[in-house]
């Protein structure tokens, strides 16, 4: 025992003595990945125009209902765009990854040993009720997140020992262990509450009331379930600060609520609302039409973009049972005929999704490289063996529709994981039961590339149901994991950052990130080695593409497709900035033009 405590108070005095011995560094911008774009002394964004009026409206239509105006809480379903009328300790450009500058925090000092971080507030800050945003503010948000907000949270930040108001204007973050990357999350991306609204209420619960904010915009009307609308903060106290110049240019921001698809796009053709962004091609080319087009009301624009793409498809729940072998996993990906798909379909417009870093350096190609042997080797026996001898592709057909050779190889993988076909029906030879699971979705334009999804597993005798349910319905099966497979993904990844702890280490099952419910040691691995490599850029580009490769091969989704355009109907009345942001559509820089709303109907001005 003795000889235990001489060990812990040894390990304590050398942290202490590291500590005092550490580096101060004082800076105005944090940099997660690379280097800053932006000097000290940047006046405006180079993607903006610094001259934007601040003039006019902009309604979006919105798919589904909302419930409540808590973003964090455990239920329900929040209003569109409540999550942003908190500002961020910081914030990142959408022409940069990983870097942020100053906006409620001002300025930032930290230890090189990464133990601590102080954050000085800016004096100006303020809440849209007038009481100043403190230190004590950014306290209680890591307080009530830690104690009452959504799990992934604390555990993410579970190395972080305490979040402390040294005085009014400065806080300090202290670490239980050195973590340079959760001590700059913390500093990066935080969204400050106020203490004096929330601390009497439960932060996990839904809230009947727009919350008191702090960014451009907060609510001035709504109607539940239907409509929500917010206003420019016209004594903003950000709004001359650099990062917001030129940015925040609609007086009025609405969103209008649509139970169905096809409804919302006759609503927005018919001037109800002003911008809409199209997924399906089949819509893009054969609904976007009417008068209001002939007259030149409405525009249509492609816009092209080089922005890493997300990782859609139907992603599986592992955890059920019927999905539980990879070897199933892999045999239902024979059933997705993307080239016909494509080609009938999507206008032959579409790519087909390979990796969980399309579009980027990460994405795996060819065989593993030395340097990615070598970050696998730890793991080299909890790994698919193929990871080392194939290049990852998903199946790909002729695209006329028969998939007789596709089903051969299917139909190889379930006998090996114990099914087999039986009076055309997929059947465990074991339990004799037979193959059936459901597809959950609550956008009824799924059906159309579903149904044909479905009609061939309906040839492999597998009975897959297709289940729409409302969004409310759909996002609480989602946090029950009460689903077979849904139509979703993964957000892009522009290189590995530790977010992809949160979607994929089995430390945050229970978040509802890790769609797949992945429990997996390798997995495991590589992420918290991906977030411990974030300062080695070669290392990070081996661990990137290696664990793209051990994703693949555990097949936890049909890959759907990407397009590399923005698809943007609009009401024409917007100018925007001659630059656009490299990872952004960029709507937060477009404002209203008085002379184009002016030949519009009333309505749409």
């Amino acid at each position: 025992m003795k000889r235990k405590q001489r060990n812990i108070l040894g390990f304590t005095l050398l942290m202490l003595s590291a500590s005092l011995h550490a580096k101060v560094i004082e800076t105005t911008t944090l940099v997660g990945f690379g280097e800053a774009k932006y000097p000290a002394d940047f006046t405006h964004f180079d993607y903006v125009n610094p001259d934007a009026p601040k003039y006019g409206k902009v309604v979006y239509g919105q798919m589904g209902t909302y419930d409540n105006f808590n973003r964090y809480a455990s239920r329900g379903v929040a209003a569109a765009g409540s999550g942003n009328i908190y500002d961020m300790l910081m914030f990142s450009p959408s022409d940069e990854i990983d870097t942020y500058y100053p906006l409620i925090a001002s300025n930032v000092r930290y230890s090189d040993d990464y133990m601590w971080l102080e954050l000085d507030i800016n004096p100006n800050a303020r809440f849209h009720d007038g009481k100043p945003i403190t230190a004590h503010d950014v306290a209680f948000t890591f307080d009530k997140f830690m104690t009452e907000g959504v799990p992934q949270y604390r555990a993410y930040y579970s190395s972080i020992k305490s979040v402390t108001a040294k005085s009014d204007l400065v806080v300090r973050i202290e670490m239980s262990e050195p973590d340079r990357e959760k001590l700059f999350s913390f500093a990066q991306s935080t969204r400050v509450l106020p203490k004096h609204f929330w601390q009497d209420k439960k932060f996990s619960e839904p809230l009947n009331e727009p919350p008191v904010g702090s960014s451009a915009y907060k609510v001035i009307d709504y109607k539940p379930g239907q409509s929500v609308t917010y206003g420019l903060v016209k004594d903003y106290w950000a709004k001359d600060l650099p990062v917001n110049v030129g940015r925040n240019n609609f007086e009025t921001v609405q969103y209008d609520y649509y139970r169905d698809d096809t409804v919302m796009l006759e609503a927005f053709k018919a001037g109800e609302f002003d911008i809409r962004t199209e997924s399906e091609p089949k819509f893009w080319e054969n609904s976007y039409t009417g008068v209001n087009f002939d007259k030149g009301y409405i525009k249509k624009e492609e816009i092209p973009h080089q922005q890493p793409q997300s990782a859609q498809g139907f992603v599986f729940n592992i955890q059920t049972e019927v999905f539980k072998d990879p070897k199933v996993r892999e045999a239902i990906n024979y059933a997705l005929d993307f080239e016909w798909m494509n080609k009938n379909l999507f206008y032959g417009e579409n790519s087909r999704t390979r990796s969980y870093f399309q579009n980027t350096d990460y994405a795996s190609v060819g065989l593993p490289s030395e340097e990615e042997k070598a970050v696998l080797e730890p793991i080299k026996d909890k790994i698919p063996p193929r990871v080392y001898t194939q290049e990852y592709q998903p199946p790909k057909t002729d695209g006329s529709g028969r998939i007789r050779s596709q089903m051969r190889t299917a139909f190889k993988l379930f006998k090996e994981a114990g099914w087999e076909l039986k009076n055309k029906v997929m059947t465990n030879t074991k339990t004799g039961e037979a193959m059936s699971f459901e597809l959950l979705i609550y956008n009824p334009n799924v059906e159309t590339y579903a149904i044909p999804f479905q009609k061939n597993l309906r040839l492999m005798g597998i009975d897959m149901k297709i289940r729409t349910v409302d969004r409310t319905q759909y996002i609480k099966r989602l946090r029950d994991r009460d689903f077979d497979m849904v139509s979703s993904g993964y957000f892009a990844n522009p290189y590995p950052s530790s977010d992809l702890m949160i979607v994929w280490n089995s430390k945050f099952i229970d978040s509802t990130y890790n769609t797949a419910g992945v429990i997996d040691p390798a997995v495991d691995y590589l992420t918290e080695q991906i977030a411990k490599n974030q300062q080695d850029p070669e290392k990070l580009l081996a661990l990137g593409r290696a664990f793209d490769r051990v994703l693949q091969w555990n097949f936890y989704m049909v890959p759907q497709w990407h397009f590399s355009k923005y698809r943007v109907a609009m009401w024409d009345k917007f100018e925007r900035p001659e630059i656009r942001p490299d990872y952004q559509l960029g709507l937060d820089t477009w404002w209203v033009s008085k002379e184009k709303a002016a030949k519009l109907p009333k309505k749409r001005r």
